[in-house]
């Protein structure tokens, strides 16, 4: 706990503090280290560059894992300045294309569930959500094995007015919650901890295990759900592209939300891949055996409980 506390206070705090183009100075040497010199992780960015994309060459993913790793130290020094970052700068380094979904969402009086990926610069959009959005921002989130770092980051991600959720209280939090009207931020590209209890789609192809709980909570407080990305405009600049999914989930065949937000964010990844995190295992969760069976248990079990007139 001291070493966190020390660390932070007389290293990482101090640093966010620096303008961002200096901190780029940092991560352009980094990014030397990371890529050309220990080579962080790249056994597991390659597996999962080659098994996403079977047609392309060799030289075309290290082409993509190079781009990947310039970007990831990049994120690196954007991560740190999102410690200290003023709202006024942060607003201006993250837009929002179509602003217009969302507050007419709003002027219905509807929550709304923000869903994407690890996909640009997600950290902005945590500590930025409440000052883009007529919203109260929400986050979900797992929490980090180090106390001291997980109350830090969550207390400074939240200062612009994001509630952190700990994703094991998230729907109880939402009852108490439910006359306010809500933004809630989920990542679903997270590996989830239970292959038995996930939905099982096919992305990038291979057969993938994906959350499920934006379907649930759509259908159990019947909010609508919009799927985002960021385009990267320039360095440290990002737009963030809203895509209505559904404003009435209820209305939907079990399986659509989750098909679609898996779908969108594999289109964008194909598009542009180097900026996805390809350093995470995304694909270590082994196939149930009975995995037929389990689909149809899934969907009988949904169906019973948000489709029974």
């Amino acid at each position: 706990m001291l070493f966190s506390k020390l660390t932070f206070y007389l290293i990482v705090y101090p640093l966010s503090r620096l303008p961002l183009p200096v901190l780029y100075v940092f991560t352009d040497f980094l990014y030397l280290i990371v890529y050309y010199g220990i080579g962080y992780r790249k056994q597991v960015v390659m597996q999962n560059l080659m098994r996403s994309f079977p047609h392309k060459s060799k030289q075309e993913l290290n082409a993509i894992a190079k781009r990947f790793y310039r970007h990831f130290t990049d994120l690196l020094a954007e991560g740190v300045k999102n410690l200290s970052i003023s709202e006024s700068e942060l607003t201006k380094r993250i837009t929002v294309q179509n602003p217009e979904l969302m507050e007419e969402l709003f002027r219905q009086q509807k929550s709304v569930l923000l869903v994407s990926g690890h996909y640009n610069n997600w950290e902005f959009v945590i500590t930025a959500q409440h000052s883009l959005f007529p919203h109260q921002a929400v986050g979900i989130g797992k929490a980090l094995t180090n106390k001291f770092w997980d109350n830090k980051i969550n207390q400074l991600r939240a200062r612009m007015g994001m509630r952190i959720l700990n994703h094991r209280n998230t729907m109880q939090k939402l009852r108490e919650w439910q006359d306010e009207t809500l933004s809630i931020l989920a990542l679903s590209d997270q590996s989830p901890g239970d292959s038995l209890k996930s939905y099982w789609t096919t992305f990038l192809n291979q057969p993938t295990a994906v959350l499920f709980g934006t379907e649930t909570m759509a259908n159990e407080f019947d909010m609508p759900v919009v799927f985002f990305h960021l385009e990267k405009t320039k360095r440290g600049y990002y737009q963030m592209v809203l895509d209505l999914i559904t404003d009435k989930p209820r209305d939907e065949k079990y399986g659509f939300i989750t098909e679609a937000h898996t779908q969108k964010l594999e289109a964008i990844i194909i598009q542009k891949p180097e900026f996805w995190l390809w350093s995470h295992k995304r694909w270590k969760r082994e196939i149930p055996e009975n995995l037929d069976e389990l689909k149809s248990n899934q969907q009988a079990r949904f169906e019973q409980k948000y489709r029974q007139n």
